[in-house]
């Protein structure tokens, strides 16, 4: 019986897809020593130290996560530097997430694992790029990046379907681009300063 029951393969990672269960017949051992598990950088990078793991709703841990180190780390910073480290950190984080998003997906067998939340990072960190070091910002510039990471407007559902983890990060990418930019007409037009 228990060689036809289905199991959810990545479950615990946040993951849906029903696989049947491969495993049966099989020591418990010897099945979980067959899995192929991602390398630990990757993991660790993929789910930004494991704030990925944070239930419910993963990727609002992981911007919730950015905004506040953002905020210690810019008080931290010379005015002069911020931008250049904001965009330095953006882009280093997509370099990384991108490589780190494939292998963990790659072994999960999940096109876009709920734990994997470095495209969170990006995105967040993307959208706060040269607004001011203030709550009222760093609120606005969570909720503007989470709602266009759900809503994922054009182009941003597309770039959701390029392959691996390039389409698990570029998507979240486009969601910060489209963040930062409604950010800044706010801070334009006075509504946030």
């Amino acid at each position: 019986m228990r060689g036809r029951e289905a199991r959810t393969t990545a479950a615990e990672d946040g993951g849906a897809t029903e696989q049947p269960d491969r495993s049966a017949g099989v020591p418990p051992a010897v099945a979980g020593a067959s899995r192929p598990r991602s390398p630990l950088w990757a993991t660790v990078v993929a789910t930004f130290f494991g704030i990925g793991h944070l239930r419910p709703g993963p990727g609002s841990w992981g911007s919730a996560a950015t905004v506040l180190l953002w905020a210690a780390l810019a008080y931290a910073l010379p005015p002069s530097v911020r931008l250049p480290v904001a965009v330095a950190l953006a882009g280093l984080v997509t370099l990384i997430g991108i490589p780190a998003a494939t292998r963990v997906a790659r072994v999960t067998g999940v096109k876009d694992p709920q734990f994997v939340v470095i495209d969170e990072v990006a995105g967040q960190l993307i959208t706060l790029i040269a607004v001011p070091l203030a709550w009222q910002s760093f609120l606005a510039g969570f909720i503007l990046f989470r709602g266009f990471d759900i809503v994922k407007p054009p182009p941003v559902r597309q770039l959701e379907k390029l392959p691996e983890g390039t389409g698990i990060v570029l998507d979240d990418v486009a969601a910060g681009l489209y963040a930062c930019a409604v950010m800044h007409l706010l801070m334009h037009f006075g509504l946030l300063k």
